[in-house]
C-alpha cells in the first residue's frame, strides 16, 4: 500500500496534533460519528502501519464507534532495504532488547498520549492489538502506563521485561494472547513464558495456541481478537 493509499485511509481526518515522531494510516469509525474507543495496531518488525492496518475494517466490524491508527515505527529495518522496526534485532541478548525497547517506548508513549487527546479519549477507551514486535511494544508500554488500557491484544510476540516492569507497574489491563505452534520466527515457548509470567503477576489472560499456525495470524485467531475488544471496549453511551 503507498503513502497515497493510506493518506486516503483517514477519511479526510486530520492527524493528531503535537510533535508525533511517528503516524501512519488511519480509519473513522463506522457510524459515522465521533470515536468513543480508539484502537491502536502496532505492527512487526520489517514491515510497516500498512501491514496490520488490514485489520481495521474487520475490527471495526465489531466496532463501530472506535477509530483505527496503525503507526509505522520509527526506524528504518536495519536488516533489509524496505520496512521499520520499533528497535533493532541485530544484538538479541535480553539487554539489547530491553534498551531497545524502553526507546521505542518513549516514542509510542507519546504518541498514545497524543491521540487520546485528539479524540477526547482516556485510557479506559483504549485497545492496543500487536504483531510479533508490536506485541512486544503493546505489552512494554500499556503496563507502564499510569492508568490501564481497556485491553491489549498480542498475536505472536513476547514479554519484555526489566526492572521497571511487572513488579512495578500498576495497570492491569486485560489481556489476549494469540500464537501459532508452528511459528519459526518466535517460538511459541515465548508465549508460554508471557502467560505464566503475567498470571503470575496478577493479570487477567486468555491465551489462545493456534495448532500448525507459522508466524502469522489466522482467522480464528482474528475471530478471538474481536470477540475480546468487543467484552472489553466500553460500549457507546
Amino acid at each position: 500500500m503507498s503513502e497515497k493509499q493510506s493518506a486516503e485511509n483517514q477519511n479526510g481526518e486530520k492527524k493528531a496534533t503535537g510533535n508525533q515522531l511517528i503516524d501512519g494510516p488511519r480509519l473513522l469509525p463506522a457510524s459515522g460519528g465521533p470515536a468513543r474507543q480508539l484502537v491502536i495496531l502496532l505492527h512487526g518488525v520489517g514491515a510497516d502501519g500498512n501491514d496490520l492496518f488490514a485489520l481495521a475494517p474487520q475490527l471495526a466490524q465489531v466496532l463501530p464507534d472506535a477509530a483505527f491508527v496503525s503507526p509505522h515505527a520509527p526506524e528504518p529495518f536495519d536488516m533489509a532495504p524496505t520496512g521499520r522496526q520499533w528497535f533493532s534485532l541485530i544484538d538479541r541478548t535480553p539487554d539489547s532488547i530491553v534498551r531497545g525497547a524502553r526507546k521505542a517506548a518513549s516514542v509510542l508513549d507519546a504518541f498514545i498520549e497524543a491521540e487520546l487527546v485528539h479524540h477526547d479519549l482516556s485510557d479506559a477507551d483504549l485497545a492496543l492489538v500487536g504483531f510479533s514486535q508490536g506485541t512486544m511494544m503493546a505489552l512494554y508500554v500499556a503496563l507502564r502506563r499510569a492508568q490501564a488500557c481497556a485491553a491489549i491484544v498480542g498475536f505472536s510476540g513476547a514479554l519484555v521485561d526489566d526492572d521497571r516492569g511487572l513488579s512495578g507497574g500498576t495497570a492491569k489491563p486485560p489481556i489476549l494472547l494469540v500464537h501459532g505452534d508452528a511459528d519459526e520466527v518466535v517460538p511459541v515457548a515465548a508465549h508460554y513464558d508471557a502467560v505464566t509470567r503475567l498470571l503470575a503477576a496478577g493479570f487477567s489472560v486468555e491465551s489462545h495456541i493456534r495448532p500448525g499456525l507459522p508466524h502469522g495470524i489466522d482467522g480464528p485467531g482474528l475471530d478471538y481478537c474481536k470477540a475480546f475488544l468487543a467484552k472489553h471496549l466500553a460500549p457507546a453511551s
